[in-house]
């Protein structure tokens, strides 16, 4: 890896790299973690550690996996963790369709003809901004994006690392933004609602109050990911000198322009299925009041995500002559399968640590703990906001799933804030900005597998430090860039959704 900037902040990063290169491989690391994991939880057996669950008051022993309990949980239910492990099928299915759709050529072909004849300067933008916007489709948008954005780098003579960085930093440490109403802000306001009724029932937060604040922290987000690649990723990575891929672009099929046309035709008519499925009068694809959000629709997207690849895929090879019959969709799904060989046999391990983590109430002892030692500390104005924020953002390295920590944070948190006079949905905005902004740096999320397997296509030697070290500058942009916003949001009155401010 080449330097250009020998600044304090890039010997920092050279630091984290080196440091974080030395950990073992993947699967030997979470491995370890998961018996660290058994350790402790006999640890803590041995004291009678406990904790109180906020949400149904009941009182969790923290259980000791290395008791007859522990082991046989162990063994009856590591192929449950294995193959229940919700990553898992999404990936997989995922990368059936976007692979497919890769073989064929038909990624290859809308990158030369689409990206490659955009403005440079905008196509850093513009991969933060879909990025960002790819939450809609839930955790898809970072199995989809980074490795798209990598080879959009690659093609143009950026550095593909760059590409594969900041399509992970949007679609990760974005997640909780976006112009439109998604999934996560009607389950996020469910759980708001349930915890504001400990104090006051007649308290109601929506899917939509937070939305002003998710606009604004789009557009503001988008240029704040294209700098910090612009500015300190690609100075730092330098000029890519990688073998692993092709540098030439395979020669044009003289039927790829026709080819390219079928699957934009076809994909349109797919979506407008899609469309007309949903819009029909009792459609099974919305809820039982006819709404979208939540609905069948967005519970199925990655389904409905995949047959859209699937179908613009097969358009364009049966019109290149690629996809001849049945089977040649087989062979090339089979094909995008082999690549991810290897992410599956990581996903085995750190399957496991989580469910051990999980099983044996370690984090939800962590997480109570630390809500409580915040509340006793007894912060007032907007440094408990502040406060409570930096210590999301730390959970958010033992609790990765952002929807199981508000269930648990937000019977704490929310009814404390009440007494003080802030508006749930404030509070829930506080939580997203620390949520969203760390899930790229802790080694706990899934897709950090993902990526680093995408990586090591363009460089064998980078490790877990190599994909840290690149996403530290996005993190703490990120976070520093959303706690000023919800500051200015907070001082000027800003609402933060319709009619939504700070103060009940």
């Amino acid at each position: 890896m080449e330097n250009n900037k020998k600044g304090i902040f890039s010997k920092f990063l050279n630091l984290i790299e080196k440091a974080g290169n030395k950990l073992p491989d993947p699967f030997v690391l979470f491995a370890v973690l998961a018996v660290l994991v058994i350790i402790a939880s006999y640890i803590f057996s041995l004291f009678n550690a406990s904790v109180i669950h906020p949400g149904t008051g009941e009182e969790l022993p923290v259980k000791s996996l290395a008791s007859g309990e522990g082991v046989k949980y162990i063994l009856t239910s590591m192929l449950d963790n294995f193959t229940g492990f919700a990553p898992l099928g999404l990936v997989l299915a995922m990368m059936l369709g976007i692979g497919l759709a890769e073989k064929v050529g038909l990624l290859d072909y809308a990158i030369k003809k689409t990206i490659l004849k955009s403005p440079p300067a905008l196509i850093t933008y513009t991969v933060v901004f879909v990025g960002i916007m790819g939450n809609i489709a839930s955790d898809a948008a970072m199995v989809l994006i980074p490795p798209l954005a990598a080879m959009v780098f690659y093609k143009v003579g950026r550095h593909p690392l760059a590409g594969l960085a900041v399509g992970y930093a949007a679609a990760g440490a974005g997640f909780t933004a976006n112009l439109l109403i998604a999934g996560t802000d009607a389950l996020l306001a469910g759980i708001s609602t349930e915890a504001a009724a400990i104090i006051d029932e007649s308290v109601v937060v929506t899917p939509v109050d937070n939305w002003y604040f998710n606009i604004v922290s789009v557009f503001v987000l988008t240029v704040v990911g294209g700098l910090v690649t612009n500015k300190i990723i690609e100075p730092r990575l330098g000029k890519y000198k990688g073998d692993a891929v092709e540098v030439e672009l395979e020669e044009e099929h003289p039927k790829a322009g026709k080819a390219f046309r079928n699957s934009i035709i076809a994909g349109a008519i797919y979506l407008a299925i899609i469309a007309i499925a949903i819009f029909l009068p009792n459609s099974p694809l919305r809820n039982e009041n006819g709404g979208i959000v939540p609905s069948p629709f967005l519970d199925g997207i990655v389904p409905i995500i995949l047959f859209f690849f699937i179908t613009i895929g097969v358009a364009y090879g049966m019109t290149v002559g690629k996809i001849k019959s049945s089977k040649d969709v087989g062979k090339y799904m089979g094909e995008s399968m082999k690549d991810m060989s290897g992410y599956i046999v990581l996903i085995f391990a750190i399957a496991q640590f989580i469910a051990y983590f999980s099983w044996s109430n370690i984090g939800t002892w962590v997480a109570v703990n630390g809500a409580e030692l915040l509340k006793d500390i007894n912060f007032t104005g907007i440094w408990l906001i502040i406060g409570y924020i930096i210590f999301t953002a730390s959970l958010n390295f033992l609790i990765t799933s952002g929807s199981a920590k508000w269930a648990l944070e937000a019977p704490v948190f929310v009814p404390m804030f009440m007494q003080l006079g802030y508006h749930p949905a404030f509070t829930q905005v506080a939580y997203r900005v620390a949520d969203s902004s760390t899930n790229i740096v802790t080694p706990l999320m899934p897709y950090m597998v993902i990526v680093l397997s995408f990586m090591q296509k363009y460089d064998k030697k980078a490790g877990i430090g190599t994909l840290i070290s690149l996403m530290i500058p996005y993190s703490i942009c990120f976070l520093i860039t959303w706690v000023i916003l919800l500051l200015i949001f907070f001082f000027t009155g800003i609402p933060f959704g319709p009619g939504i401010d700070p103060y009940l």
